[in-house]
């Protein structure tokens, strides 16, 4: 089996009736499997393919769920591919990701993979298993544009790719960028995360205005993470560990309660109407929440059964404030709930069975109300 290879549907539904919510699981076979990270859409706009990560052939590649049939097909035949770094265009027509020295996209019908960028000898990543040592890459919601963090030494070069001409600059160099992604309605802005001190940084498509955007409180120990944009505002949606979600206007510095619960990964619907959020220490599933109305009150959409692994998080303020930690924490045994784009599905991963799998929740119409 290799690429190209057509599995047959692995899909099995039930429903949680404490939370009244219908569990699909896309994958079944006994080796890890993830979608992207949280913020990054794990399905084309029209909803054609579900994207994700198999370990089922040896070692991490492409795969695809074709929705209408619910088979399953694989993507890509690619040593060294670095399985957090993958994207998928809105289009539906690519899926882009990176290996140890290269910038790639697989072309979802044909299958050929296209190196647009030679990274040469850099180490493109940080040491580790978090934050900006995952890989994560950021694509554009015109798909015209990939940006890409590169480590070299001890600098950090974010080079951005024009997808059409395949044209690279460097817009930034810094000790550290992670996490990417650009504002789902203006191609011309990102987000990125610095170190965990001066986590919230915005910068233009050209490299102009960069800037820090929040100065946490050192005092008390702020642990800001897991941002993301609101599509609705020019507005940075964060989690204060363990304390909440804020929201931090770019331009003037304003910052808001969004909800007090202990929100871990927290995701923004495409339609800006909802949030979906994972919990840990202690986990009690997937909640959602209304992130503009002043209170944030969650409401339990199911239970993941995710191991959850990382005992950095069992605190009440930032860890690394502490000194150094000693960090595992491996990415697949979270569940990093997303919305799909049409906003009435959350994808997540739990390695409840035993070994990572694909899941997907549709939600109820009370809770899209």
């Amino acid at each position: 089996m290799g690429k190209g290879s057509v599995y047959p549907s692995e899909s099995s539904s039930w429903v949680q009736t404490h939370a009244h919510s219908i569990v699909r699981q896309v994958t079944d076979h006994p080796s890890i499997h993830h979608h992207p990270f949280f913020y990054i859409p794990a399905y084309d706009d029209e909803m054609a393919r579900l994207i994700f990560i198999s370990h089922r052939t040896g070692q991490p590649e492409i795969f695809a769920e074709i929705r209408g049939s619910q088979r399953l097909l694989q993507l890509t035949q690619h040593d060294r591919l670095s399985e957090w770094s993958i994207t998928p265009s809105h289009d539906g027509r690519h899926v882009y990701f990176t290996d140890d020295s290269g910038a790639w996209r697989v072309h979802t019908d044909s299958l050929r993979e296209e190196q647009l960028a030679d990274l040469g000898d850099a180490e493109i990543r940080e040491k580790g298993m978090v934050a900006a040592a995952m890989g994560t890459t950021a694509l554009s919601y015109d798909d015209n544009w990939w940006a890409i963090p590169v480590k070299t030494g001890t600098v950090t070069r974010f080079v951005l790719i024009d997808t059409r001409s395949g044209s690279q600059q460097v817009i930034l160099e810094c000790d550290q960028i992670g996490h990417p992604e650009f504002h789902p309605n203006d191609s011309n802005l990102l987000r990125y995360a610095g170190r965990y001190d001066n986590r919230l940084w915005v910068i233009n498509r050209d490299g102009s205005d960069d800037r820090l955007v929040y100065k946490r409180n050192r005092e008390r120990k702020e642990w800001i993470v897991h941002e993301t944009w609101n599509p609705r505002a020019r507005e940075l949606l964060a989690v204060n560990w363990p304390h909440g979600v804020i929201g931090v206007d770019i331009d003037s510095g304003d910052v808001r309660s969004v909800t007090e619960f202990c929100a871990w990964h927290a995701m923004i619907r495409p339609q800006g109407s909802l949030m979906v959020a994972d919990t840990n220490f202690p986990d009690t599933g997937l909640h959602c929440f209304d992130p503009h109305d002043g209170a944030g009150k969650p409401r339990r959409l199911c239970t993941s059964g995710s191991s959850n692994v990382g005992a950095h998080w069992n605190t009440t303020h930032c860890s690394y404030d502490d000194g150094p930690v000693q960090v595992y924490a491996p990415q697949h045994t979270h569940p990093h709930p997303c919305f799909s784009p049409d906003g009435r599905r959350v994808v997540f991963t739990s390695d409840r069975t035993g070994q990572a799998q694909v899941y997907e929740c549709l939600l109820e119409e009370s809770f899209l109300e």
